[in-house]
């Protein structure tokens, strides 16, 4: 029995090691084979459309050939994605997916690190274990967190669509950092420059005024308004047509009733095909954000900054008109909360089942919401084809609370304003 112990004890970190590299390969092997692979559609769209610009085209009337999609990002987002016409098709693929793939490991090291860190320091204690056995765990469970990252069905879609989602979510939580390591006067700047490539994370501008972080607000605002006069003195008429007449054309990106719209415009267009209510839609959205309010707000006066990001995200996702799949990297934040939620011991706040955790992640990996890809009506429909604005609605209305809400985005630095 002594002797057998001490083998145990050499035997694992080999055990974690060869596990850790099944995972990888097995996770790699699936990512290369997912028949929901996009080929890197959104990103052809951009070199596409900014080659045809810098020629002398008109960004908005480019069309990917044989399609009906073009640009539909403000102007600033073409500037910024200027560059692409300089290097050839492969070297753009590549730079996305780099950009995917350094924004992912920013947002593991900022919302997974503490918890996993946490979590671990907790049984470290209860088990009595050494430091360099506490280290062999914590990279074995940062693996394991990194391959279920990547099999989320947001995460693989901005990826395979070459999209810029994870990159927005990076320069987002980039200023909640800011905050929560006491340096928030600097903060700002990555929400505006995040809504200046693309509107939705507006509502984070929105969330840091009704904290009382208006100094961050303005300089969030002076940020986007300073990238859109950029855009403007370098293409007045691309500006003109995009804030007077693009912006307004929603179907340019999709139909509003298509599956992939997990949005709150999404549900009501695949109830309501024919003739969407406006009214009801905006009556939804008046409810959102006045639930999202009052417990963004709450959740600040707690000291939980993180989960006020988290749930500045997901009101982002249900009110915007048009929230594809692979915009849901918004929940990702939530999520992180929920299970961090879910490891809390007794003292943590309210208990959150881990099974709880593991549903919600299985759903958002199926690509469920495809099985009506065709046909988004009736009572199935309803449910099914809907069922990740459902969690989204579940995670804004039911958020959990644990003790860890100090230390947003870090390990436990105060929250500051």
């Amino acid at each position: 029995m002594t002797a057998s112990a001490p083998r145990r004890a050499v035997a694992s970190p080999a055990r974690r090691v060869l596990t850790a590299g099944c995972l990888v390969v097995a996770t790699a092997v699936f990512l290369a084979t997912v028949p929901l692979h996009r080929d890197f559609f959104d990103v052809a769209v951009y070199y596409g459309a900014v080659d045809d610009w810098v020629h002398g085209g008109r960004i908005y009337d480019y069309l990917k050939p044989g399609t009906r999609y073009g640009f539909t990002y403000p102007p600033f987002a073409a500037v910024a994605m200027a560059p692409m016409a300089l290097v050839s098709w492969p070297v753009a693929v590549a730079t996305s997916i780099a950009l995917s793939a350094v924004a992912s490991a920013l947002l593991l090291h900022w919302l997974a690190v503490p918890v996993v860190r946490r979590a671990l320091a907790a049984r470290t204690r209860a088990a009595g274990e050494e430091g360099k056995e506490a280290a062999g765990h914590e990279w074995f469970t940062l693996t394991v967190v990194g391959c279920l990252f990547a099999l989320l069905e947001p995460v693989r879609d901005t990826f395979s669509f070459g999209q810029v989602n994870l990159v927005l979510v990076a320069l987002v939580l980039a200023d909640a950092r800011l905050l929560a390591t006491g340096r928030g006067r600097y903060a700002g700047i990555g929400i505006g420059l995040a809504t200046a490539v693309k509107l939705t994370p507006g509502l984070f501008v929105v969330y840091l005024l009704i904290t009382g972080r208006r100094r961050q607000a303005a300089i969030a605002t002076a940020t986007a308004g300073g990238a859109t006069l950029l855009a403007a003195l370098v293409d007045p008429a691309a500006s003109r047509a995009f804030w007077t007449d693009a912006l307004w054309h929603t179907d340019r990106v999709g139909a509003l009733g298509y599956v992939s719209n997990q949005s709150l415009q999404g549900v009501l267009a695949r109830l309501q095909p024919d003739h969407p209510s406006r009214a009801l839609w905006a009556a939804c959205v008046l409810v959102v954000l006045a639930v999202w309010a009052y417990r963004a707000r709450a959740a600040v006066r707690a000291g939980d900054d993180r989960a006020g990001f988290a749930l500045t995200g997901l009101a982002a996702c249900l009110v915007s008109p048009v929230t594809w799949v692979h915009h849901l990297v918004w929940l990702i934040p939530a999520l992180i909360v929920l299970a961090d939620a879910a490891s809390a011991g007794p003292d943590g706040g309210r208990r959150v089942r881990p099974g709880v955790c593991v549903a919600l992640y299985v759903v958002l990996c199926s690509s469920v919401v495809w099985l009506w890809r065709w046909d988004s009506t009736g009572p199935d429909a309803f449910l099914g084809a809907n069922a990740y604005v459902w969690i989204t609605l579940g995670l804004l209305f039911v958020p959990p609370r644990t003790r860890h809400g100090r230390g947003v985005v870090t390990d436990g630095a105060a929250a500051t304003r």
